[in-house]
């Protein structure tokens, strides 16, 4: 038995450019660290379904929850393992630069991702059906339950300790990710640590 091996579930929205980039950042430190990583979906949506927002906001959340409802239909159907393939050719197809995506972006990279890990082109009719919205909150749940109302995404469980974030605007790389890592990972494993935060002042960088 591996005793050096970190658990961590990551639960991602796959339209949150943060949540991509966290997402990276994790598979990059993998490389450097014994990790054993387990992508859930949650859902901007669901999140904030009862919040009242700014009704530019509101439109672009309401519009954003076809992806995460493809990702729910696919684990309902194939498993949890074929969401970080799933999720990675997603994401390369929308963020390759920023910028707020059109909804036939979001169907188009649905599609795509779909053919490109070989999971069937039906999936994608799940982006317009409530049908596995029982699925992807209870996924949603999971991730949100542990850490309170201040949720966002991408929430992060490192050995059964939860938290909202890193918000990184860029892709931590070699030491500097493993460093970021092994803060997040001492932060998250003292119980009386809540919060640590500042505004953000740039869009994100995918590179």
């Amino acid at each position: 038995m591996d005793t050096d091996r970190t658990r961590v579930d990551y639960y991602f929205d796959p339209v949150c450019p943060y949540a991509w980039i966290g997402s990276r950042w994790l598979v990059e430190v993998e490389a450097h660290r014994t990790l054993e990583i387990r992508f859930h979906v949650m859902s901007l949506w669901m999140l904030n379904e009862e919040c009242v927002l700014d009704p530019g906001y509101r439109r672009t959340v309401d519009r954003s929850i076809g992806p995460s409802r493809v990702a729910a239909a696919a684990m309902a159907h194939f498993g949890q393992r074929v969401l970080p393939d799933w999720y990675t050719a997603f994401g390369q197809l929308i963020f390759d630069h920023w910028r707020y995506p059109e909804p036939n972006e979001y169907r188009d990279a649905v599609d795509v991702a779909l053919d490109r890990v070989g999971l069937p082109s039906w999936l994608a009719s799940a982006a317009d059906s409530a049908k596995y919205d029982d699925v992807l909150r209870r996924s949603h749940q999971r991730g949100v339950a542990p850490v309170g109302g201040d949720a966002g995404t991408p929430i992060v469980h490192i050995d059964g300790a939860a938290f909202f974030g890193p918000v990184l605007n860029s892709i931590p790389r070699g030491d500097d990710a493993v460093r970021l890592f092994d803060g997040a990972r001492l932060l998250a494993g003292v119980p009386d640590f809540f919060e640590l935060k500042r505004s953000r002042t740039a869009a994100p960088v995918f590179g």
